[in-house]
């Protein structure tokens, strides 16, 4: 009987944490856990999944140290472990996908780029722009979301009150938007009807938990990061 050699001990402890992250489930988990911790119930509602089956999947995530628990009185709220490498990981998961996968390809072109052809504006160029102050930053994320962590000055209008709160957008400036991740529709669909009414807007080339995980500031409504 043969036992594991180093190489083959790493590559196997190396092969659970892709088979954690093999289900589009824990995929949608992780975005929304990018977002900052989330209970049990809130991830439920968010993912449309029961509660049983995401509590199943964040226990797969947990088991791979991907995830941690908290307890709050009766609540079980989770957090990403190490959440910049987890990120970066995700990232890099998409865009082998992107280049390896027909069917991806298909829905960016079929979705995504239909909403929005242009190219996105990069994490150094916004950082850029905010410290000339010639950008408006729109964060499209529902307010709790937002409350947890954003972008530095941005502006929060949650996708389903935009058309209402056209008001509150300047039509002399630049928008940016973003929202969760750079699969994330909410970006695309706001992008889309700005334009419809003549607002000048661009994309974030990513999300929330990529700027946050660039170690580039965010600021919350108590305190303010930066790197």
């Amino acid at each position: 009987m043969s036992s594991r050699g180093p190489k083959q001990t790493v590559f196997a402890c190396l092969a659970e944490t892709a088979r954690a992250l093999a289900h589009e489930h824990r995929l949608d988990l992780l975005e929304h856990l990018g977002q900052g911790e989330r209970s049990v119930e809130e991830l439920s509602t968010r993912t449309r999944l029961s509660v049983a089956n995401t509590s199943r999947h964040l226990q797969i995530l947990r088991r791979a140290r991907l995830v941690a628990p908290r307890r709050d009185g009766k609540r079980m709220l989770y957090s990403i472990v190490a959440e910049e490498g987890v990120i970066r990981l995700l990232r890099a998961l998409g865009r082998v996908g992107e280049r390896n996968m027909a069917e991806i390809e298909r829905v960016m072109a079929a979705y995504f780029r239909a909403r929005d052809a242009l190219e996105p504006v990069s994490r150094e160029e916004l950082m850029a722009r905010l410290h000339d102050g010639v950008v408006t930053v729109l964060d499209v994320r529902p307010e709790d979301e937002f409350t947890v962590g954003h972008l530095p000055g941005a502006l929060n209008i949650p996708l389903a009150a935009l058309e209402s709160r056209l008001a509150a957008l300047p039509r002399e400036q630049e928008i940016v938007a973003y929202c969760r991740g750079p699969y994330c529709v909410l970006s695309f669909e706001a992008v889309a009807t700005l334009r419809a009414q003549g607002y000048r807007v661009r994309r974030l080339e990513d999300g929330f938990p990529e700027w946050r995980a660039a170690g580039l500031p965010v600021e919350t409504p108590e305190r303010s990061s930066a790197p």
